[in-house]
């Protein structure tokens, strides 16, 4: 800042401080970069990644973050926030608004999983960090959960026995682990979860997706609440895929149920 600066633009100018970005009058600069230097050179993963974290990742971190945005991107229209998005396409809105309304509905219940299993991965770390072993801070972090949710974030999955996209994504973890990539504390942690989760003669309730792009952002030293965040960025591209689609079929007013079927009344 000038020091000839009028105090009041001045202190409207630090109102609005950031060091994510800087324009002025023939200047766009990300992260301290030209925009100019990053088109044509620059992945939207690694975008992300610089916005988010003020570098440009290395290839590998970036192909395991890229992985997990991939995973997220869809998974049906029985998920509410397509559903949602899909509606609210015939209502005469515009597509940002379609979007947005299924964006809307990711909270902790649809979409949060991801977050919540890098705060109980976190934990475990913690809880490993002050002296515990693995399976008395597996223990403890599941019973202080349980004390709030009958659900562990990031395992077991309603439509899927053994989740598809789990298994691939581990994989890419297991070999940046093995090269030196990332540590592997929070796999070593959500494994044995997993296997802490295990009963004899019951259903077993495996990682799923959640748990397994979990691993990867707290692997990459992305905070829990960022993990929620690039899984909206992730979904918002299926979001938008369906919200399209649904456009181009002229449906007008699309309820969540063909009007032929009526739901079933309980009152007097």
């Amino acid at each position: 800042m000038s020091g000839t600066q009028d105090p009041t633009a001045t202190m409207v100018a630090d109102w609005w401080a950031t060091s994510v970005s800087r324009m002025a009058p023939g200047v766009v600069e990300l992260r301290g970069r030209p925009v100019q230097d990053l088109i044509g050179s620059t992945g939207l993963t690694d975008m992300i990644w610089l916005m988010l974290r003020g570098d440009v990742p290395d290839p590998r971190r970036s192909a395991l973050l890229e992985a997990a945005l991939v995973a997220g991107v869809d998974h049906g229209p029985h998920a509410p926030s397509i559903a949602a998005a899909r509606m609210a396409a015939t209502c005469g809105i515009g597509l940002n608004n379609a979007v947005a309304t299924g964006v809307n509905l990711l909270g902790d219940s649809h979409g949060g999983a991801g977050q919540q299993c890098v705060e109980v991965l976190t934990d475990i770390c913690a809880r490993q960090d002050a002296g515990a072993d693995l399976g008395t801070a597996v223990e403890e972090t599941l019973t202080a959960w349980r004390a709030h949710s009958r659900y562990i974030p990031g395992f077991g999955h309603r439509f899927h026995p053994v989740d598809p996209r789990r298994d691939p994504l581990l994989g890419l973890v297991d070999a940046a682990v093995s090269d030196g990539v990332v540590a592997g504390r929070h796999a070593t942690a959500a494994r044995a979860v997993e296997a802490a989760l295990q009963r004899p003669g019951r259903r077993p309730v495996p990682m799923n997706i959640d748990g397994a792009t979990a691993v990867i952002y707290a692997e990459l030293g992305f905070p829990a609440p960022l993990a929620r965040g690039l899984f909206v960025l992730s979904r918002s591209i299926g979001i938008l895929a369906h919200a399209w689609e649904e456009t181009q079929q002229g449906r007008r007013n699309k309820g969540p149920i063909p009007p032929a079927i009526l739901p079933t009344y309980l009152g007097p």
